[in-house]
């Protein structure tokens, strides 16, 4: 089953502007998949090559050799971490002949990919992130509440059943601890990295406070941030940071943290199934979690995404920002028949904005306030979106 990646347009228009484009994101989230189906719709004759491949890997033995050997062609370059002296090489055959569409270099999660192309190549690639399935990009094939428990990531979300995305969740959280972080350049005992996951699924959702994670797993706090900072870079967790604005107020500086993929957060949990999910004490904060994502995956350039809480009680699950405005205040509810909190009109009072909204899973959409608007994530990422688009 090919389901359409809403940002392959995007990256269309991109290869018709600059020499590479950068396509990045976790393994297995479907980089490779796109990249095929991109060669139909590039107009140049096109070239992979999966540097994970020895015979691949032989053919760019003499990299510069063989690239000049097909100057009109598009050479898409999958896993290029795996040969980082490309990039300097990559860089001067563009000097030579400046033109959009040269190159597609696909790499999963990888600092180093991220700051050596960024030196080599700057003013000649643009990135785009690929995400795990967005809602809005399976809803004709699934419902909510299955894209929620089983996550984006493709496998999984297409595993006929429970036992079978529990499986490739198992096999995938371990080749990444054994294999894919160590290759990308954190050197960590699997095992420690392990419970460092376990800990932040069961933390979803929280304020971070280094010293209590440093303290549990007897590392240094210096350390724990440096591997929270590498989690984020590889694209497994979030950290949304606390909006700043009035600083006679109390407010919570620390961000939150969320691992990214509902999907992962749940296996990670020791949450077998659906309906144990719906019984445990990570519900709401995961149906939280989950919101996020699927808000920040789409949301366009211009907006940034931030939490409000100040030590008076006002808070806000999510605010909208827009050139230093906010422009929505969110709060995130798993109920059919929600109600507004204090601290959310609280929050909705010092922030001044105008489009306000409480999302659930899946209610209509109608006014509980004059400027508050219930509707469900669906429509939220459907409709509501627009407005922001302005």
């Amino acid at each position: 089953m090919l389901i359409q990646r809403k940002i392959t347009d995007e990256i269309i228009d991109l290869i018709k502007q600059f020499p590479v484009v950068g396509i990045i994101g976790p393994r297995q989230v479907g980089k490779t998949t796109l990249a095929k189906y991109l060669i139909k719709r590039i107009n140049n004759e096109c070239i992979y090559l999966d540097l994970e491949l020895p015979e691949d890997q032989n053919k760019l033995s003499e990299p510069q050799l063989f690239l000049e050997h097909h100057p009109d062609k598009c050479v898409i370059l999958d896993e290029i971490q795996q040969i980082p002296q490309l990039f300097p090489i990559l860089r001067a055959l563009i000097d030579k002949k400046r033109q959009p569409g040269q190159y597609v270099i696909l790499g999963s999660a990888s600092p180093n990919l991220l700051r050596q192309s960024s030196e080599t190549l700057a003013g000649r690639i643009a990135f785009k992130e690929l995400t795990p399935f967005n809602l809005t990009e399976i809803i004709n094939y699934s419902e909510v509440n299955a894209h929620w428990f089983k996550g984006g990531f493709p496998q999984a979300f297409l595993a006929p059943e429970e036992a079978s995305y529990r499986t490739w969740m198992k096999n995938f959280v371990q080749t990444y601890l054994e294999r894919d972080l160590p290759l990308m350049g954190l050197s960590i005992n699997p095992a420690l990295m392990r419970r460092f996951w376990t800990m932040l699924a069961h933390f979803h959702g929280g304020v971070w406070n280094a010293s209590n994670f440093a303290k549990s797993l007897e590392l240094s706090v210096p350390t724990i941030n440096r591997y929270l900072e590498f989690l984020e870079a590889a694209f497994i967790i979030n950290r949304l940071q606390p909006f700043y604005f009035n600083i006679k107020k109390r407010l919570v500086k620390a961000p939150k943290i969320y691992i990214r993929d509902s999907g992962m957060l749940h296996y990670l949990a020791g949450i077998p199934t659906f309906d144990d999910l719906l019984g445990n004490i990570l519900l709401g904060n995961s149906w939280e979690g989950y919101v996020i994502e699927q808000i920040r995956q789409i949301v366009p350039d211009e907006i940034e995404l931030y939490y409000y809480r100040t030590h008076n009680g006002a808070e806000s699950d999510l605010v909208l920002v827009k050139g230093h405005k906010p422009v929505a205040c969110i709060e995130i509810k798993y109920a059919a028949a929600p109600k507004v909190s204090k601290g959310f009109l609280i929050s909705i009072e010092d922030l001044g904005s105008n489009n306000n909204f409480i999302i659930t899973p899946q209610s209509d959409t109608y006014p509980i306030r004059n400027n508050v608007l219930v509707c469900n994530l669906y429509n939220f990422l459907t409709e509501q979106m627009a407005l922001f688009e302005r």
